[in-house]
This record gives structure tokens, C-alpha cells and sequence, in this order.
């Protein structure tokens, strides 16, 4: 996850005019090969297309050499700032997807899944506006977020089992939740992890 360094006192940049990272050029020019290995682009395509993506500077400039490639749930690199919603189902956000400053959520009678272990947080402080009614939100985090239970909650209970550090980002989540449920949690930690965080408390 990474967010974007810049002066406390300056506007949020938006979604489209963050800068890319070479991480970021790489997974779209790893979609080129493979658009162009099964023919979908022309070799002259996959030319001029990559010639571009290593020449972004943003990452509105990198979503826009793949759109025509693959469905929105597939694209390398989503900027999507609309509102997150869902009726009767269930929707997710996963992968490398820009999180706006304020991200209006939306559940009711279903399940918001975001997943932000390769997101880019547009700011330290990201509010999830929310309006859950019998629905569920869940959050994936990565360690050092925060995740903050702010809004007002009726009979929706809330289970945060993350691994903030006291300087990081926080995750707030805002609104209103009747009848339904939040939980947040940290990526399970492997043996190896384990023993690495226990040794360098001690």
C-alpha cells in the first residue's frame, strides 16, 4: 500500500493525476505482452503502447492504454473514485486501485469486500462514508492501518483485528450502519513473520 507524499496544506490531488511508480508501469506493460501474445494488439500496438506506459507520468495516463483489454475487475491499475455499492450481492475491490480521500460505501442487503494490501491511499487519513442497513463491510488491511469505527452503529457489531503502528494511516469508518456488521482485519502472518515480529519486540 502506498500513499502519496505531499504538504499537509495542499489540496488532494485527484484520482487520475497521482504519479505512477515503475511497479506500476510494469503491470501494465506485463498486460501489453499478454494482449499481444494472444493477439488482441498488433506487434506495431504493442510498440507504441508500451513506448507510453514507460512513459507515464500518472496513473489516468497508465488505465488508459488497457482499458480496451480487460474487463474494470481485471485492469492492472483501477482510479475509480465512484462510490462503492452494493444491493443483494456482493462487490470487491482488490489489486493495485487508487482509495480517494472520502469513499462514499454503499450496502444494503450485501457485502462490500476492499482489499487494500496494493492500494494507494490518496491521503494518511482515508473516510469510508458509509450507509450499511443489513448489509456487511469487510476490510483487509495491511500492518501499520488503522481502522476506526466512528459512524453511528445500531445492533451492527464490529470486529477490528488489525496491527496499526502509531504512525500510520488510518482508515476511518464513517455514516451510519443499522443491522449490519463491520470487520477489519491484517493478512494472516506466516511462521516466518511470526518469529521475526516476536524477536524484534524482545
Amino acid at each position: 500500500m502506498d500513499i502519496p507524499s505531499r504538504p499537509a496544506a495542499e489540496q488532494a490531488t485527484r484520482v487520475r493525476d497521482l504519479r505512477a511508480s515503475d511497479a506500476d508501469r510494469e503491470r501494465v506493460v506485463a498486460v501489453l505482452g499478454e494482449a499481444l501474445a494472444d493477439g488482441r494488439i498488433t506487434m506495431a500496438e504493442h510498440g507504441e503502447r508500451t513506448t507510453a506506459a514507460y512513459a507515464a507520468r500518472t496513473l489516468g495516463e497508465l488505465t488508459g492504454l488497457t482499458g480496451d483489454l480487460s474487463p474494470e475487475e481485471a485492469q492492472p491499475i483501477l482510479v475509480d473514485d465512484r462510490p462503492v455499492s452494493v444491493f443483494f450481492g456482493r462487490t470487491r475491490r482488490e489489486g493495485r486501485w487508487v482509495v480517494p480521500v472520502k469513499l462514499p460505501l454503499v450496502a444494503l442487503f450485501g457485502t462490500v469486500e476492499l482489499d487494500l494490501r496494493e492500494a494507494v491511499l490518496q491521503r494518511r487519513h482515508i473516510v469510508l462514508d458509509s450507509l450499511v442497513l443489513a448489509g456487511r463491510v469487510r476490510l483487509l488491511v495491511p500492518d501499520g492501518v488503522r481502522v476506526d469505527v466512528t459512524g453511528r452503529t445500531i445492533l451492527s457489531p464490529r470486529e477490528v483485528r488489525t496491527r496499526p503502528a502509531a504512525d500510520g494511516p488510518t482508515i476511518e469508518v464513517a455514516g451510519t450502519l443499522l443491522f449490519g456488521s463491520v470487520r477489519a482485519r491484517a493478512p494472516k502472518r506466516t511462521f516466518r513473520q511470526r518469529v521475526r515480529a516476536r524477536l524484534t519486540r524482545d
